[in-house]
């Protein structure tokens, strides 16, 4: 059958296939003149994000359901949408908020009343891809991590206001994997400068198990682990841990040094296995395990529990409910808590996905021993899984403002909660 397309419907596709092949190439000219200070843009309005009416009402509303220790309140900070990792500013009352999409929010509570009057997008003449990770150096600079590229902006947080924003390329794309392991499985990635001054950032590997024939790259990349680097220019890069299959959260401990990750489940091995992980790396070239290893369990997966048990593997210093997603986690360094929590980890449940029952969707807090290992953990806020098994919202990040307060990120919902505490 012969298929006949008018001129006007060609003109249309041809057209609709040039713009998409220009893209990547406009964007490429875009960075090239942010890193030289130039502009790449002419329009300097950037649409912010409604913050009152039906929507933030209602997540107020389901606000209500949360539970917390008592003398603890909770409420909205901001409506972001697909919030995920979030970076405090170090010098202003701001933060910056990755996303696994193409955006990275520029959140700002100007009159300092604990709620924010203003989200927009950050540097939007640029073209992100899964800007998850956010985090800063010591001396100011923003990093954002995405799926294959990391970026540097030098003051971002006095630079925001305008399109168009300086930059550094510290890897550029395609080059902090190879380009044919991308996958739209487990590409979130999370950043922190640790006290050594380098860039640490988690590379999650692509498959539920990884097939034994990948596992020699992904070593020698650090997918599937923890690499380092320069924060700048991507310098002396190592991988400074492996055996780890997904982790979308890290945080040094202030006292010790010690680099803390969470570690997402292998899937499809029932409701109850295997845990959930929040592990402690004491120093580089730690395994954790992965993919023998698991919590407790033995991995089956391509006959993995067939081999010998490595003998070097570092243990979890925490096992959580299975199939929870384990996600952001952050050392308490506020004075408003109580003492209880102050040096202790707050980490955050995305919630469940394979499982019967569903789990998670809450805050966890861990306190440390004096040897700075792990003692106890407990639920600090529950409530987003509701009675029916809905989700009402989805926890991701938590970090801690410089009054002490605690932020919380929920991409389902959209939305940033502050917890806030005054003795009952």
């Amino acid at each position: 059958m012969r298929i006949r397309t008018s001129l006007p419907a060609l003109m249309v596709a041809v057209t609709g296939m040039a713009c998409v092949a220009a893209m990547p190439a406009m964007a490429q000219r875009n960075i090239e003149k942010l890193k030289r200070f130039q502009v790449a843009t002419t329009d300097l309005n950037i649409p912010l994000v409604e913050q009152s009416g039906p929507n933030a009402d209602a997540i107020r509303e389901n606000l209500k359901r949360i539970k917390l220790p008592p003398g603890f309140h909770i409420d909205l900070f901001a409506v972001v949408p697909d919030a995920r990792h979030m970076a405090v500013a170090p010098s202003t009352n701001m933060l910056f908020v990755g996303t696994r999409k193409t955006s990275v929010w520029a959140v700002t509570d100007r009159n300092s009343d604990g709620v924010a009057d203003e989200v927009k997008s950050f540097a939007p003449s640029l073209k992100f891809a899964v800007p998850n990770g956010v985090c800063w150096t010591p001396d100011g600079f923003l990093i954002v991590a995405e799926h294959n590229r990391i970026l540097n902006f030098p003051a971002a947080e006095f630079f925001y206001e305008g399109p168009d924003v300086a930059v550094i390329e510290v890897v550029g794309q395609g080059k902090l994997i190879p380009p044919e392991e991308e996958s739209f499985n487990h590409g979130a990635r999370t950043c922190r400068i640790g006290p050594d001054g380098l860039l640490y950032v988690t590379l999650g590997q692509p498959f539920n198990v990884p097939p034994r024939d990948k596992l020699e790259r992904y070593n020698e990349w650090g997918i599937g682990g923890i690499v380092r680097m320069n924060a700048f220019d991507g310098s002396g890069r190592e991988v400074f841990a492996t055996g780890v299959r997904n982790s979308v959260g890290q945080a040094f401990n202030p006292k010790d040094g010690s680099l803390w990750f969470t570690d997402n489940q292998t899937d499809g091995m029932g409701d109850d296995i295997p845990n959930g992980e929040i592990n402690r790396a004491t120093e580089a070239g730690q395994f954790f395990g992965y993919p023998w290893k698991q919590g407790e369990t033995r991995i089956t997966e391509s006959g993995y529990d067939q081999d010998p048990l490595p003998d070097n593997i570092t243990d979890p210093q925490v096992l959580t409910v299975a199939h929870a997603a384990d996600l952001g986690l952050s050392f308490y360094t506020g004075k408003m808590f109580p003492e209880k929590y102050r040096g202790g980890i707050f980490s955050a449940q995305h919630g469940s996905w394979n499982r019967t029952e569903p789990v998670g969707a809450r805050v966890l807090f861990t306190s440390l021993k004096e040897d700075g290992s792990a003692d106890t953990t407990e639920v600090f806020a529950e409530g987003w899984l509701d009675e029916n098994g809905i989700y009402r919202g989805r926890p991701v990040d938590v970090a801690v403002m410089k009054d002490g307060s605690l932020l919380i990120s929920d991409d389902f919902a959209g939305a940033i909660y502050r917890v806030t505490y005054a003795a009952p």
